[in-house]
């Protein structure tokens, strides 16, 4: 299994925006820069069978950007799971229910997604690992999804992945 972690774009600044954190968008920019990113998972032939995403306003705008983009067919599964707060740890309970031949792209927020990058690759959340908006990292997993049996096959800024979109 191949699972893709995957920060929301730009999204509009808390103090610009009079409803809840969970409510914010994107920004027109952030979505444009967040398209050009995707592009550039393209040119890493990302092919996701599954999207997991946060409920969350900018996390699910991110993520039908990624339905799009990489012509994934199936839905997006909002879990909460994928949420800021939410533990590290619990992604590996739902990933263990999916095909072990799924690429699995998990469409979330920080600090949630470096932590579970840390659970999946060290068996523990580090708060050195952290993902920009619009940055990607791919974990693999060649057994079931446990904690510390990730290995990790790449990590790139937002401006890596738009680099790689636009060769």
């Amino acid at each position: 299994m191949d699972c893709i972690l995957l920060r929301h774009g730009i999204a509009v600044e808390p103090d610009e925006w009079d409803g809840t954190d969970a409510e914010r968008p994107l920004t027109h920019g952030g979505a444009e820069k967040t398209r050009e990113a995707l592009r550039g998972l393209l040119r890493l032939d990302i092919a996701p069978t599954h999207i997991l995403c946060s409920p969350y306003v900018r996390a699910r705008e991110t993520a039908e950007l990624a339905r799009e983009v990489l012509a994934v067919r199936s839905g997006v599964d909002i879990r909460s799971e994928l949420v800021p707060e939410a533990h590290p740890g619990k992604l590996l309970t739902v990933l263990a229910g999916l095909p072990a031949d799924a690429c699995v792209l998990c469409v979330g927020h920080e600090p949630n997604l470096g932590g579970v990058a840390g659970v999946m690759l060290f068996g523990e959340a580090l708060s050195a690992l952290s993902l920009k908006k619009a940055g990607a990292c791919c974990v693999r997993f060649s057994g079931p999804p446990i904690a510390a049996g990730g290995v990790l096959r790449w990590w790139l800024m937002p401006s890596q992945l738009r680099r790689l979109g636009r060769a």
